[in-house]
């Protein structure tokens, strides 16, 4: 099977360069920039193309690796191109296969493929995308065949609803995007008390990591700590003294999903008098 990318950017080079590791033929590659498209096609040990078409016609699999808000043009581009029995996938996580409008009257099946991580780097992703949970979703014919395609890589993978793709997607940013702007705030909390940039970091990054590692080895309820854990409304109404506006939604808000945690973590606790705390100070 013959796999080409119509993108060159961060997904692109990393799901390319993880395929041919893997013995999987890359075709090639076409971009806008077909600078960016002989980079990749360097990277990967394929040829670079000058039109999408060309490419469509060489492969049998074809990965759009291009910004979500462009897959749906990008598509409309190649519906022509003579997609009989091709698969064709996208790596949005916030879109599912049916951005792929008429894919059946061309004969071709549709897939979103999605690797849950962090592609930060074109050159050193590839490293650790093999750490990565893919989850699937599109036609049943050839569903089987692209799951087969991740686990014959060790990947984990689940196949999902494409009515669900936007909050599994939601649930990706809760669990990364949303992390880096709490600990940015929690920085610029530190930095009005008198401390650098540098310091603030370096302050945050034990307590950021230790947490981050206690999550995963005993789960949240495991993990949690704190004046919420402890039912210590004292500490949250200082808290809640000193900070603004802004943090201090941030703050009820969170601190009402670690309320639920709390509960399961100590059932025989009475946490009445902190639920209705954070109910007054969230009116």
């Amino acid at each position: 099977m013959e796999i080409g990318f119509i993108g060159a950017g961060k997904m692109g080079f990393t799901l390319g360069k993880h395929l041919s590791e893997h013995g999987f033929p890359i075709a090639g590659y076409y971009s806008r920039s077909m600078q960016s498209a002989r980079d990749a096609a360097r990277f990967t040990g394929a040829d670079p193309f000058d039109s999408p078409a060309a490419l469509v016609q060489a492969c049998d699999m074809v990965f759009l690796t291009v910004p979500d808000g462009t897959i749906a043009q990008v598509w409309a581009q190649i519906k022509g191109a003579g997609l009989a029995g091709k698969i064709i996938c996208h790596t949005s996580g916030s879109l599912s296969s049916e951005v792929f409008a008429g894919i059946r009257e061309c004969g071709a099946f549709g897939y979103s493929v999605h690797p849950l991580f962090p592609i930060h780097s074109k050159s050193e992703s590839y490293k650790d995308i093999p750490r990565a949970l893919i989850t699937i979703e599109g036609h049943e014919e050839h569903l089987g065949e692209v799951r087969q395609i991740f686990e014959q890589m060790g990947h984990d993978t689940a196949i999902i609803d494409c009515n669900v793709k936007v909050r599994y997607h939601a649930a990706a940013v809760f669990a990364s995007n949303l992390v880096v702007g709490l600990f940015a705030r929690a920085q610029e909390m530190l930095v009005s008390c008198g401390f650098s940039y540098s310091q603030a970091q370096s302050a945050l990054e034990p307590i950021f990591e230790g947490n981050c590692r206690n999550i995963l080895e005993n789960g949240p309820e495991g993990a949690l700590t704190g004046p919420v854990e402890r039912c210590d409304t004292g500490t949250l109404e200082k808290h809640l003294e000193v900070l603004d506006r802004h943090e201090r939604d941030i703050y009820l808000a969170l601190s009402e999903e670690l309320l639920d945690v709390a509960r399961k973590k100590n059932p025989d606790r009475d946490y009445a008098a902190l639920a209705a705390l954070l109910e007054a100070k969230s009116r």
